[in-house]
């Protein structure tokens, strides 16, 4: 584990009560409070992990929108995860944050997970080693790492209440063990607390068990020596938490800890050294961002990170630079990133790229719902405001600028309306606040609607409704679908009909945390337009929201719907620009309404229309090129019957051109799956909890690629496949052992296709007949190598002590099952090209 300093204060004993508990919860709900009398400036944070969202307190803030943590972890390269974490430390400095809420070290243990596309993996040892990379980056360049959510907090459905039944085993050796990689090898600096609870057998009680995996695993055993952050508003008593091992509640600046700690600890419920270890390892933690010292020389130990160039840090929010002059420094490095993460799932023959000759293009047909509208992050608290997005036709028109590009949606994926242009709103809407009897209080001028208003002016203290009137302009003949999509109570009409109402509150975090990122349907109300231009009028009464975690809040989305092609009309069309191009570009995926925080996917499939629409495509175009723009799984009935598929991820603000270099060969895609993609018939562990509120890992040790070897099925493409541009074939393979417990495992690998690239040599291994249950194949380690036509070069992948040891309960140990074990070297978990007995003595 990295060394790090003592605690920078030692009087910490001698500061008043008062100041001590203060500095354990937020002033604001990303910013703490400071301490002159200890030199200390106030610790800010912000959400991640796929750019530096920001505090909301610089306006206009954008920031770069980096490829989905999926896309990083599709490298298996943990010097590419370098490079993302020292653009996001870039960002964040510019924003003046000290703590990225990021990486999310949780696993994919479902594919229907809703925050899959925020997670690496689906693999323990991947998604460690990822971590690792990113974190350390991060810290060097100054910004604390916060790895979350501690612990098996792995999907949406009630993620506030459910308690997780996870065996101590499982535990140990799939959810906790990439936690405990990046605290004993990249010394992360914080640590996130999940909402859900652990039931592993040993310790049920949510005090008990808590205070064993926080105090107990993470800093008795491991040596944490940072901080544990609850996730926001997840705290909800003081004692409990305080001694659990908790050591900063968020958000501020109203929370249990602010009113009630002190008092606790003068009644002795809590000891005040308890709080004083808090207080020391907040300190601790100001140090290492440069946060804290005497005034005037606050950031000073900022020195240490002048590889950065960045500046020392203040109390001051003002960003170095605007967001486009940043991005613009970021640019290639995002672009690269986001082009080397994307995977070859099938392709018709090495080094046969989907473009022969740029210059002999003439004719593009770019198609699909995501060819018009690219989704390049996820939904959530992981979405960030980019200063651009390169869309797909823009980066294809850009690398083919001779060439005549037609862009067909040919299919609908969107489950709701789309949200309103505000070209279509006839001025700025009215807004008025209303108090509890339904009095007037007062209007608010607001120059347009974007969905949500927080700042209610001097209506602050009694304002409980809100009446937003609006009208649209509407241009086109035929039939118009208007609605609010709405949260809780509310009332809406459309043109003086009541198109939808209800008197229930929507009364929580939870209901507020899917306020913010996936509204609920309201009522659709057709407008029928004869003689244009006419307007339309829409009044929507809206219910204010609470939540500690998002603040207050009023929610609602006005959608429209104009008259839009009929299927057919917009399939004939996608058909006839096929027919007529030299290059056929299909883009299908998911959108902001299928992947997100907040809740969990009910289905694997793609919405809408666009599986027909690939099939159509295919029957007319069969060399075609299917891109496939989601973060997380999705089936492809379609997967056997096209010649070349690429899988995009959320490719970032980079999107388009990331496209064009991989299509033209000026990258290679050489991502591999961090995942399993299922068939028809897909393997998903539940994410419903029972009656009792409890979730249960009944697949024990046996997520994901694990689950599917176990039941000897065969899935649509193993964890690890990708094929890049060329091909490899493999030689000879040996393995030795290390006086550590290590074993290097060696093999020849050569380019035989017609192009350089890139391999990722994996190796997996089988355990002894005899011992314990085991996986019947796991990952033990990978390594990446690169080499041109015909070249040969030797990759060493070294496999540490743990991937051979399992977690014996009975001794609260870990132990080495003695025996011949086999090592799988190949290019997945299903294409094994050698293997190797390994003799391993137990100790």
């Amino acid at each position: 584990m990295t060394a790090h300093p003592a605690a920078p204060v030692d009087t910490v004993a001698a500061l008043p009560l008062d100041d001590k508990v203060r500095l354990l919860t937020g002033a604001t709900p990303w910013r703490l409070h400071p301490l002159p009398a200890a030199g200390l400036r106030p610790l800010v944070f912000s959400d991640g992990p796929a750019g530096v969202r920001g505090t909301g307190e610089i306006p206009g803030w954008t920031t770069a929108a980096l490829p989905s943590p999926t896309a990083l972890a599709a490298t298996w390269d943990e010097d590419a995860l370098r490079r993302a974490g020292r653009i996001l430390a870039a960002e964040a400095r510019a924003a003046g944050v000290d703590v990225l809420l990021a990486p999310l070290v949780n696993l994919q243990r479902t594919p229907v997970a809703g925050r899959h596309f925020e997670y690496f993996s689906e693999d323990p040892l991947l998604t460690a080693r990822l971590s690792a990379a990113l974190v350390t980056s991060l810290q060097s360049g100054g910004v604390a790492a916060c790895a979350k959510h501690f612990v098996a907090n792995d999907s949406e459905t009630d993620r506030t209440s459910y308690t997780a039944r996870v065996d101590e085993r499982t535990l140990r050796e799939v959810y906790l063990a990439p936690f405990e990689y990046v605290v004993r090898e990249a010394g992360v600096w914080t640590v996130m607390s999940a909402y859900s609870g652990i039931d592993d057998g040993v310790e049920s009680s949510p005090a008990g068990s808590h205070h064993r995996l926080l105090t107990g695993v993470l800093k008795d055993e491991w040596g944490f020596d940072g901080i544990v952050v609850s996730d926001w508003a997840a705290t909800t008593t003081a004692v409990a938490p305080a001694l659990g091992g908790l050591d900063l509640a968020m958000p501020g600046p109203d929370s249990p800890w602010s009113r009630d700690l002190a008092d606790a600890v003068r009644s002795g419920a809590v000891p005040e050294t308890v709080v004083d270890d808090k207080v020391r390892r907040l300190l601790r933690l100001a140090d290492r961002v440069g946060a804290l010292g005497a005034p005037g020389e606050q950031g000073a130990a900022q020195g240490r990170f002048t590889a950065y160039a960045l500046g020392s840090r203040t109390a001051d929010p003002a960003p170095r630079a605007a967001g486009p002059a940043r991005a613009a420094g970021y640019a290639d490095g995002l672009r690269e990133l986001a082009a080397s993460a994307m995977v070859v799932l099938r392709r018709p023959a090495a080094g046969a790229l989907p473009v022969a000759a740029p210059a002999d293009v003439r004719r593009i047909a770019l198609i699909g719902p995501n060819a018009v509208s690219a989704f390049a992050q996820g939904g959530g608290s992981a979405f960030v405001e980019p200063p651009y997005v390169v869309g797909f036709d823009e980066g294809l028109r850009a690398a083919f600028p001779d060439a005549r590009l037609t862009l067909e949606q040919g299919a609908d994926a969107g489950r709701r309306l789309p949200a309103v242009d505000p070209a279509v709103l006839c001025g700025a809407p009215l807004v008025e606040l209303l108090d509890g009897t339904g009095a007037v209080l007062g209007t608010l001028p607001l120059a347009s609607w974007e969905g949500t208003v927080r700042d209610f002016g001097p209506y602050a203290a009694s304002a409980e409704t809100l009446r937003l009137s609006a009208e649209l302009r509407l241009t086109e003949p035929g039939e118009h679908l208007v609605e609010v999509g709405v949260v809780g109570r509310h009332r809406v009409e459309v043109d003086g009909t009541l198109v939808s109402s209800s008197d229930e509150e929507a009364d929580g975090t939870a209901s507020v945390l899917n306020s913010s990122t996936n509204l609920p349907d309201g009522t659709a109300h057709a407008v029928q337009v004869g003689d244009v231009p006419r307007t339309a009028r829409v009044v929507a009464e809206l219910q204010r929201l609470r939540s500690a975690e998002f603040g207050d809040m009023f929610r609602g989305v006005l959608r429209h719907g104009p008259p839009a092609p009929g299927r057919e009309r917009l399939l004939s069309a996608a058909l006839d620009a096929a027919r007529d191009a030299d290059l056929v570009v299909v883009v299908v995926g998911t959108t902001e309404e299928v992947e997100s925080e907040g809740w969990d996917r009910t289905s694997l499939a793609l919405p809408g229309d666009q599986d027909a629409l690939v099939e159509a495509v295919l029957s007319v175009a069969p060399d075609a090129v299917v891109v496939v723009n989601a973060g997380a799984p999705v089936q492809l009935p379609w997967l056997r019957r096209a010649s070349t598929v690429l899988w995009s991820w959320f490719p970032g603000q980079e999107a388009g051109h990331a496209l064009a270099d991989v299509l033209t060969g000026r990258t290679e895609p050489a991502g591999r799956l961090p995942w399993t993609l299922p068939d028809a018939d897909p393997l998903v562990p539940s994410v419903l909890p029972d009656a009792g509120g409890v979730l249960a890992y009944t697949e024990g040790l046996h997520p994901g690629y694990r689950g599917w070897l176990r039941s000897g099925r065969e899935p649509a493409a193993p964890f690890g496949h990708g094929l890049g541009w060329t091909d490899w074939a493999y030689g000879g393979a040996s393995w030795e052992h290390a006086e550590d417990g290590t074993v290097t495992v060696a093999v020849d690998v050569t380019n035989s296709g017609a192009r350089h690239g890139s391999e990722v040599v994996q190796v997996y291994l089988s355990a002894p007949s005899g011992g314990p249950e085991r996986p019947a194949r796991w990952l033990a380690g990978f390594a990446r190598v690169s080499a041109g036509t015909g070249a040969t070069v030797r990759a060493e992948v070294r496999l540490a002590r743990r991937a051979f040891e399992v977690w014996n309960p009975a001794t609260a140990g870990w132990e080495v099952p003695p025996g011949a074990y086999t090592a799988h070297v190949g290019r997945s978990v299903a294409d094994v090209r050698r293997t190797l007995t390994v003799p391993v003595g137990g100790r």
